[in-house]
């Protein structure tokens, strides 16, 4: 029997909205139970039709598999196996930093066979579950409840309850509510038809016993593949108690095949974190326009419009609010900040009281203070704006440090790059610079000082003085305009 194949959906392990990640929970996994966690990474994903291996899909700004070794990970196992093949040496390039074993199957045999080339790599005293690349969303507390099931001289089996559970194998319970067999439903009676429960393919089971039962597997199937589901039975013919738990939302255990499946895990996704939003008191303008990818933590009273996208580690403060259509990365807003529509903000650090856009744009190791006015069409990049400080249209401040209550005129440009290096501006205190001004870094522009509009600065600025840099308006009445021949 193979893994079932369609979309998933779940209540993943989730980083509360708006605070740090809960404590964790003690394990509730029988004492000394030595953990080994196998994730089957090895499919190629013919119908995603892409080149890039299904496992390193992105859902939520990740990678399919990166969901799956997260959720892992918060069981603290001993280690964690990854079998992988198709696009093998892409997928490890992309996990490199991680502590991962890793496991080649050349030939994809099937999810038995899959299993049999990293047993040789678990002791035989561990506790082995098994997990899946394309299965990104089951959550912590589904799989402590699975391996509270699971011990020496016992298998626990994850099962769901699907809406609609045709093509699952279905789990056939005997006494005690032990698992009697899995029948497949083109071998199913009618009665058998009729159960709800079906099988997920998620399992934990004693290595010992494990290893001894996937060397044992046939293939002797229509695909010709070895089936790990077929281990349920060798276990009940071994007299193995195989025990059985079954998720709350059949979502968390259905997996990924397609674009369109992707697609519907994104916009579960996308559900989920709305409401772990509204519960946690963030007002939304449309609940279904909002992409969250990544962590957020935030104040009381904040304010989302539609279309925002949040990704990476985002922090909002009290009461601010994001205007529609802004995308936000890595970055902190302080208190009481607004950002109105379409800006697009990238590791920014943004103090209270501010006022952002609309359509600004922030590069990463923008800092501002409290009471900064950037408004539209102006990008700020590795720049600091000191308290009160303004820019407020059509302007570019790069490799900057502004003092406070500076004015940058529109069309101010801070020219930060000779075509190989960058270099630093330093603007003091309560500068003003008059429209379409240059300043030509390195300078710095001393306290007070006024820089005329239209002028093109290549020295330092002496602080309270007026500096014009431009070349002197002249009329030549004589002058006639170019014309065609013929004319």
């Amino acid at each position: 029997m193979r893994k079932p194949k369609s979309a998933a959906r779940n209540r993943s392990a989730r980083t509360r909205s708006g605070s740090e990640r809960p404590g964790r929970e003690r394990s509730r996994r029988k004492p000394g139970a030595v953990l080994s966690v196998v994730i089957l990474a090895a499919g190629e994903g013919k119908r995603m039709k892409s080149a890039i291996p299904k496992v390193l899909q992105p859902l939520t700004g990740r990678p399919l598999l990166k969901h799956v070794i997260d959720t892992a990970r918060t069981l603290e196992p001993d280690a964690i196996h990854v079998v992988y093949g198709h696009g093998g040496e892409r997928v490890r390039e992309v996990f490199a930093a991680e502590q991962l074993s890793w496991a080649l199957q050349a030939e994809r045999l099937g999810t038995g066979h899959a299993l049999l080339q990293v047993m040789p790599q678990i002791p035989g005293s561990h506790i082995v579950l098994v997990l899946y690349g394309d299965v990104p969303l089951i959550t912590r507390e589904t799989l402590e409840g699975l391996l509270a099931l699971a011990g020496e001289r016992q298998v626990a089996l994850l099962t769901m309850a699907p809406e609609s559970p045709h093509g699952y194998g279905r789990i056939v319970r005997g006494r005690g509510g032990l698992v009697q067999k899995i029948v497949e439903e083109k071998d199913a009676t009618a009665a058998q038809r009729a159960i709800r429960e079906c099988n997920s393919g998620v399992l934990a089971a004693p290595a010992q016993l494990l290893s001894r039962w996937v060397t044992r597997l046939k293939s002797d199937n229509s695909q010709g593949e070895y089936y790990l589901t077929d281990v349920i039975a060798m276990a009940v013919k071994d007299g193995v108690p195989v025990h059985a738990v079954c998720a709350r939302d059949a979502s968390e255990v259905l997996g990924v095949n397609d674009k369109a499946q992707l697609a519907e895990l994104e916009g579960l996704c996308r559900k989920r974190h709305a409401r772990d939003l509204l519960l946690a008191g963030v007002t939304l303008a449309d609940p279904a326009r909002l992409d969250v990818r990544g962590t957020v933590r935030h104040g009381n009273d904040v304010f989302l419009d539609v279309n925002v996208v949040l990704e990476g580690a985002v922090t909002l403060g009290d009461r601010v609010r994001i205007g529609a259509g802004c995308v936000i990365r890595d970055s902190e807003i302080g208190a009481d900040t607004e950002v109105f529509p379409h800006c697009v903000i990238d590791g920014a650090r943004i103090g209270p009281d501010c006022r952002i856009g609309p359509f600004a744009r922030f590069r990463p190791n923008a800092t501002l203070a409290g009471e900064v006015h950037i408004g539209n069409f102006v990008e700020v990049k590795n720049s600091r704006l000191g308290e009160g400080s303004k820019a407020n249209h059509l302007a570019y401040v790069g490799d900057a440090q502004l003092g406070s209550r500076v004015n940058i005129g529109a069309g101010t440009i801070v020219a930060n790059y000779d075509g190989a290096m960058k270099h630093a501006t330093v603007i003091a205190d309560d500068v003003h610079t008059g429209s379409n001004s240059v300043l030509v870094a390195p300078i710095t522009v001393g306290a007070g000082a006024t820089i005329a509009a239209g002028s093109t600065v290549t020295h330092s600025v002496p602080p309270g003085q007026l500096t014009i840099a431009r070349a002197q308006q002249v009329t030549i009445p004589t002058w006639q305009r170019p014309t065609k021949p013929g004319k």
